[in-house]
């Protein structure tokens, strides 16, 4: 079958299916979704009728109803009405209208007053505008990052629409083979931390799973592009696991080199990759090194990012289908649930995953419709890996900060700006609130009020204790005012040359950023701490601080090779990571349902992959794969 009558066959099809009322005006493959555009105005009988859930039921495709574009009413007008039909008390603050989608976007400050009871307002605006109505609540804090985007969308819109149709045929077009044969390709992060990039292929399809730096090693930075089964322009889908560098950090680099297909991720990690890609550019530039991509990379990224919700099956290729699971690593992270042609396998990669519950997350999630074989972290999978609790690490962090600053020495956090910063932000406002630690300034400089911003817009994704408090009870610690945002040189001398006080800076791994810059100043007196609470990968400067080393060089403004010798006190708390421990990894295996055949794993060092491959061999009696990076793993 050609690529246009198998595009044909699907539009007959809904048609067919379709009472004669619904009066379609056209359809239109946008992406993953198939738009049916209607001439009915009787909105009510449409949206209260199972006509389009029965029929995406059928057709195993994601379907949904608009209508017809010259049915709607001037933007200018729709505001207007919207605003006259709500009662102020909502306090609506923006209204943003995709017209890609036919959605006008309510952004207030109390989104059920928008709603109505029982929905009244969004069906009147449906019934009188013909604009779908979505409502979101008012980030507390500013973000620039989410305004930049909506600024790019807004102004690209067009440009978005003429993406998304030719994603859509790409996605729709007919498979070529019956027989279905998978392989998985390492081209990063196995036996390693770093640099995260699976190929999957089948005969019919191509797809990547993250597309990560290497954030620690200057000479192995980049997965293996140059293996000939890979090519950018045969790729139809990158799919990214969650917003750290060594698994978003080179998504712009592909769409340097002719890449012109769909990102899938999560809203948030939407946002969040966005904010570290663009401040890697910026890091380099500083630096006076090459960037891989460009600031125009990055916007071709956001073009092209269809974002999804956990749970949602989506079509992505042919003979793929995708759904995203929560991963419990750091906001909007998620594990990749991959369906293979009609029903023939399963697959599922972890990414960075938790299985705890914490201050910040809900725990990993472990069930899944079918899982034949499972892609599985094992950062802390080594057997000497026993993470502290969360209770004992918080304990001695206590512990640290008080006996700190009451010999009047200050405490160094280094920080990635997503994850481990907001789990500590909470925790360091029920200290001092509750007098557990002296009310001493917190400093809060990088990335963490930008990643912090982005927290604040997702609150669905945050843990149910933390939305609770942030949503009905009114308590939000990330707007306490024991913490002081910091953004110029000059006030981080004054921090450093100051009184006792507790520092939250990026980078987390001391590979560059403020909190390299804290530490060559607070090195040499012996009364201040440094505090690691993230992983630190093998070639940072963090890395060799664990390891014992107590001096490095660094180069300063002059261009004079400076040495530093480190008289101040080190400590780690691996009870803080956002990965799962051994334990905790043997846990989530033993319960995750169904129980995969194979267990493949990745992401950590040699030793480790290799120890919790044979461990759950032997326990578990699994059969287990620890490739290396540029072998390939056929599945079926």
């Amino acid at each position: 079958m050609s690529f246009e009558s198998e595009l044909k066959r699907i539009k007959d099809e809904i048609i067919q299916n379709l009472p004669p009322e619904i009066n379609v005006k056209k359809i239109e493959f946008e992406g993953p979704e198939i738009a049916v555009y209607s001439e009915n105005s009787d909105v009510e009988a449409i949206e209260s009728s199972t006509i389009l859930k029965d029929l995406a039921k059928t057709m195993r495709k994601r379907v949904v109803f608009r209508w017809n574009v010259d049915n709607r009413k001037d933007p200018a007008e729709t505001e207007s009405y919207i605003r006259n039909l709500v009662n102020e008390d909502a306090e609506i603050s923006n209204l943003e209208f995709d017209h890609t989608r036919g959605e006008v976007i309510i952004e207030s400050g109390k989104p059920g007053l928008v709603i109505g009871k029982k929905g009244i307002n969004l069906k009147e605006i449906r019934t009188n505008t013909f604009w779908q109505p979505r409502t979101i609540r008012t980030p507390p804090l500013n973000s620039r990052t989410i305004q930049l985007i909506r600024g790019m969308l807004t102004k690209e819109r067009q440009t978005q629409k003429d993406i998304l149709l030719r994603i859509g045929k790409r996605i729709h077009r007919p498979a070529l083979f019956r027989t279905l044969n998978i392989r998985l390709s390492a081209l990063g992060g196995f036996r390693e931390v770093g640099r995260s990039c699976i190929l999957m292929q089948t005969r019919d399809s191509n797809v990547l799973l993250d597309c990560g730096l290497n954030v620690g090693n200057s000479n192995d930075r980049f997965p293996f592009f140059d293996v000939p089964e890979f090519s950018v322009r045969d790729l139809d889908a990158v799919i990214i696991s969650h917003a750290h560098l060594d698994h978003c950090g080179l998504v712009p680099f592909l769409y340097k080199y002719g890449y012109r297909g769909p990102v899938y991720s999560t809203l948030p990690t939407r946002n969040l990759s966005t904010m570290l890609q663009l401040d890697f550019i910026q890091i380099c530039e500083k630096e006076g090194t090459p960037s891989p991509y460009s600031k125009r990379d990055v916007k071709s990224t956001v073009l092209h990012t269809i974002p999804l919700s956990w749970g949602k099956v989506t079509d992505i290729a042919p003979d793929i289908k995708l759904t995203l699971h929560n991963s419990g690593h750091i906001l909007g992270s998620s594990m990749i649930h991959l369906h293979f042609g009609k029903g023939d396998y399963n697959f599922v990669y972890t990414g960075d995953f938790k299985f705890q519950k914490t201050r910040l997350l809900e725990k990993a999630a472990v069930k899944f419709p079918r899982v034949e074989s499972l892609l599985i972290e094992s950062t802390y999978g080594g057997p000497q890996d026993r993470i502290p609790s969360r209770q004992e690490s918080e304990k001695e962090l206590k512990q640290i900060l008080n006996s700190t600053l009451k010999r009047g020495g200050k405490v160094l956090i280094p920080v990635l700006a997503v994850g481990r910063a907001q789990e500590l932000l909470i925790v360091l406002e029920e200290y001092i609130s509750k007098g557990f630690i002296d009310k001493v300034p917190i400093f809060i400089d990088g990335l963490i009020s930008e990643a912090t911003a982005i927290h604040t817009a997702n609150p669905d994704f945050l843990s149910s204790d933390l939305r609770e408090k942030i949503l009905h009870q009114g308590k939000n610690p990330f707007l306490s005012d024991y913490f002081e945002t910091v953004s110029a040189q000059e006030e981080r001398l004054d921090i450093i040359k100051g009184g006792p006080c507790i520092i939250m800076a990026t980078s987390g791994m001391l590979i560059g950023g403020p909190s390299v810059q804290y530490l060559r100043g607070l090195a040499n007196d012996s009364k201040n701490s440094l505090i690691f609470v993230s992983y630190q990968c093998v070639g940072t400067l963090g890395s060799r601080i664990q390891r014992g080393f107590r001096e490095f060089q660094y180069i300063d403004a002059k261009g004079r090779t400076q040495l530093v010798r480190l008289n101040l006190k080190v400590f780690t708390l691996e009870g803080f990571s956002g990965h799962s421990s051994r334990s905790q990894i043997s846990q989530f295996l033993r319960r995750i349902q169904p129980r995969p055949k194979t267990i493949i794993v990745n992401h950590g060092e040699e030793s480790k992959c290799i120890s919790l491959s044979t461990m759950i061999h032997k326990k578990l009696r699994k059969s287990t794969k620890s490739p290396k990076n540029l072998e390939t793993v056929f599945l079926k």
